[in-house]
């Protein structure tokens, strides 16, 4: 398999380059850059930008606002967008549920929906996971009884990031308790101004809000807003969570950081000489780089046979290769810029920008360096945790 890349795609590349050097608002780049904190008004700015250009939802349907690229540019275009560094277009909507909906949604969902995703009119979150239904997810208890022309939705989700924001959530629940676990759930959207929801944010140990709990008290949901069909929502939950767990590889996101890592040892002292300059430092650096090149010929593999085979609207399995080895390099990399950090890591900034116990000769590149340590110690989890995804590879991928 030729895995290299033509002059076609390299023109491409430089194109895409160009574009985000020249429209990127520096101060978003820089936030980026220092691991701060970006906020809603930050990603609509860009967002409205790349959908401007058409770059919004560059791997949707060209009927719903995609680009046409085919996997390769889609593979390149992401992963400089990823490198440069800037944000990329909200998940939940974009990633998540956006592709759920133009390929079992009705026609007036679709059309009510999709454009507000690509502009980011609409502000989405994911309500799945529940107190006791993280990784065994079809054990959730989140009820829905048809009521006429509505549900009644009554429970909680958790875990549920950027709710503080949200227009609308997407949510699985339980239409058919008498059924087997996974065949009795449906998937529903839900706007967030409905009465009887509360958001409740939960404080992580980076000092962030970006995680809340949602509680659901006679929710009333038009049934309209029922994706597909009744007690079909683990189909397309799977459906959902393979997509996820392929761009939870994130490689332009750990190639950036290995570029800041080796930035950032060249200026921080180690007995009288530039830490990038230490053998047993160069030695993690370059673990960590032979780790990312072979995730990247992996992941340049999977988007070569799914080029090759054309979109089946069914995720490869070896999605799920992607997402342990991407997060294992994403944990590796943060943990490796608190060494180069060294006690300048300590006094952080949280979110909210308290700095606790801070020198005053500490430079601001450092004051996030725990923060995204910290909060990189979920990516190993959320998307299904790398032990669940071990067991889809054993089934799916080895047949055992």
């Amino acid at each position: 398999m030729d895995l290299r890349f033509t002059d076609d795609e390299n023109a491409f590349r430089e194109e895409v380059r160009a574009f985000f050097r020249d429209n990127l608002p520096e101060e978003i780049r820089q936030k980026m850059i220092d691991a701060e904190h970006v906020g809603k008004d930050d990603f609509v700015r860009w967002t409205r930008i790349l959908n401007e250009k058409g770059w919004a939802v560059p791997h949707w349907p060209v009927e719903h606002g995609g680009t046409g690229w085919d996997p390769m540019k889609q593979y390149i275009y992401l992963e400089e967008l990823q490198r440069y560094p800037a944000p990329q277009p909200l998940a939940f909507g974009v990633n998540m549920v956006g592709p759920v909906i133009y390929t079992f949604g009705s026609a007036e969902q679709k059309k009510r929906f999709l454009p507000r995703i690509a502009n980011l009119d609409d502000w989405w979150c994911q309500g799945f996971s529940e107190p006791g239904s993280g990784s065994d997810l079809a054990s959730l208890k989140t009820r829905a009884v048809r009521d006429g022309d509505h549900y009644i939705v009554n429970g909680q989700k958790t875990w549920t990031t950027l709710a503080q924001y949200a227009d609308w959530i997407f949510c699985l629940v339980r239409t058919d308790p008498a059924a087997k676990k996974q065949e009795g759930i449906s998937f529903l959207l839900i706007d967030m101004k409905s009465p009887g929801i509360e958001v409740r944010p939960i404080v992580t140990i980076d000092g962030g809000r970006e995680i809340n709990e949602v509680f659901l008290t006679d929710v009333r949901v038009p049934v309209e807003n029922l994706v597909g069909e009744e007690n079909r929502g683990w189909d397309y939950a799977k459906f959902l969570l393979g997509n996820e767990r392929t761009n939870i590889a994130r490689i332009g996101v750990s190639k950036q950081r290995v570029a800041r890592i080796r930035e950032l040892a060249g200026k921080e002292m180690s007995s009288g000489r530039p830490l990038i300059e230490d053998e047993r430092f160069r030695e993690k650096l370059a673990s960590i780089e032979i780790d990312l090149k072979a995730l990247e010929l992996t992941q340049l593999r999977v988007v070569a046979a799914d080029a090759k085979r054309g979109n089946t609207g069914r995720p490869d399995p070896a999605s799920s290769i992607l997402k342990i080895k991407g997060s294992e390099i994403q944990q590796a990399t943060t943990h490796l810029l608190m060494e180069v950090m060294g006690p300048y890591a300590m006094p952080y900034m949280a979110e909210d920008d308290d700095r606790w116990n801070e020198p005053s000769d500490v430079p601001d590149y450092a004051l996030h360096a725990a923060p995204a340590y910290f909060n990189n110690r979920k990516v190993s989890i959320y998307g299904g945790s790398n032990e669940i995804q071990k067991n889809i590879i054993a089934k799916a991928v080895l047949g055992l």
